[in-house]
């Protein structure tokens, strides 16, 4: 096994700390998106809005909110306009 050497990394390895992944306090969600979590369950909000702030990250797409027998799905539509929730009944 190699030695670590503070401020190196091992060849193959990720970086640690500083990872240039996004960071929820890094995006900024639009205005639509807020008001759509505005008074539903936190659960809900816990479920849908890591696909918010993906989406919020590329703007690219927007997301469906699947209503599905036992409970909920999100996830982003390349056919919905950036900013933009469906909510749909699978």
């Amino acid at each position: 096994m190699r030695e670590r050497v503070p401020g190196k990394r091992l060849p193959g390895t990720l970086p640690c700390g500083h990872d240039p992944v996004y960071s929820d306090a890094m995006i900024q969600l639009p205005a639509s998106y807020e008001e759509y979590l505005v008074g539903k369950d936190p659960s809900f909000v816990d479920m849908v809005r890591p696909v918010l702030l993906q989406s919020a990250a590329d703007q690219l797409h927007g997301v469906r909110v699947l209503f599905v027998p036992r409970g909920h799905q999100a996830h982003l539509d390349d056919t919905i306009p950036y900013g933009t929730i469906v909510e749909d009944i699978d």
